[in-house]
């Protein structure tokens, strides 16, 4: 585990050190300790949280099957429908079942085909990814977050070979989506700065306050690539923190999610009733498991 100090912490997180080494003192800062007068921070200690975290039984059910290495439960089952519809949605080519198998074996299982390395190592920061999002949950969305879940997806890819990609930060050249223009790597950090802000001053976030963060977000599309797949998990993650039920965008609602992403702020109803469908589909499998929700 790698620790910082209070002062990089503080940067990080664009706050006072004083605040910081306050929280340190009172013990709000997951696995901090002193070493002589200087405090050692985890890298990745989440922000303290304002006030009680209600957990839902699903993330307490997420987090004990994970903890516990249990297979065949809706873990399990989480990781591989989001990391296979999400990273097939990008243009990966490997099946469900492939990815299955690298999942519950860390093997590679493909034979008599061609398969890109990159699929295959995606698949696995991807499930990495997932375990993040799972254990900071309730984390107060980030910047740095949202940067080290880039930095994982994309961590040993041919992308991270290349000087320009900029794994784990911002772009550092200009790019498109869907044909249409998006914020230019000058004006990133500002966007993102704004956009989050303005979601964390909702005190109850809500389905369409996630969806829209999630639009705002692919629309400034601030990383070179992966921005996809960062956005998905991100709404993953800000459903479980405000303990409405996920969804996962499967390869068919494709189009349609497409559709909606291009429409919204002009008909927000295609986005919406997408990922209501979404929502339904991951309803099932709660209802299959015996979760509440």
């Amino acid at each position: 585990m790698d620790f910082i100090t209070v002062s990089q912490y503080a940067d990080m997180h664009g706050l006072s050190e004083r605040t910081v080494r306050s929280w340190c003192s009172a013990g709000k800062m997951r696995g901090a300790f002193l070493s002589g007068k200087t405090w050692n921070i985890p890298a990745d200690a989440p922000l303290p949280r304002k006030g009680k975290f209600r957990m839902s039984p699903l993330l307490k059910r997420l987090r004990e099957e994970k903890e516990g290495r249990i297979n065949g439960g809706i873990y399990h089952r989480t990781q591989i429908d989001l990391t296979y519809n999400s990273n097939h949605i990008e243009g990966s080519r490997l099946t469900h079942d492939q990815t299955r198998y690298i999942f519950e074996t860390n093997m590679i299982g493909v034979a008599d085909e061609a398969v890109s390395v990159d699929d295959i190592v995606e698949t696995a920061n991807h499930f990495r990814c997932i375990d993040l999002i799972i254990d900071r949950a309730e984390e107060k969305l980030s910047e740095s977050l949202i940067k080290e879940l880039h930095r994982i997806l994309k961590t040993g890819t041919s992308d991270s070979r290349k000087d320009w990609f900029n794994v784990g930060d911002y772009k550092k050249l200009p790019n498109e989506v869907g044909g249409r223009d998006t914020c230019p790597p000058e004006q990133v950090h500002i966007q993102m700065k704004a956009l989050l802000a303005e979601y964390n001053s909702k005190k109850e976030k809500k389905l369409e306050d996630i969806i829209d963060l999630h639009q705002r977000f692919e629309s400034i599309h601030p990383f070179q690539d992966g921005n996809g797949r960062v956005g998905r998990l991100v709404m993953f993650k800000e459903c479980l923190a405000a303990g409405i039920v996920p969804l996962i965008i499967t390869d068919e609602l494709k189009w349609f999610y497409y559709r909606g992403l291009s429409e919204w702020g002009h008909i927000n109803g295609y986005l919406l009733d997408t990922c209501l469908t979404a929502q339904d589909n991951y309803k099932g499998l709660l209802d299959y498991f015996k979760i509440k929700y």
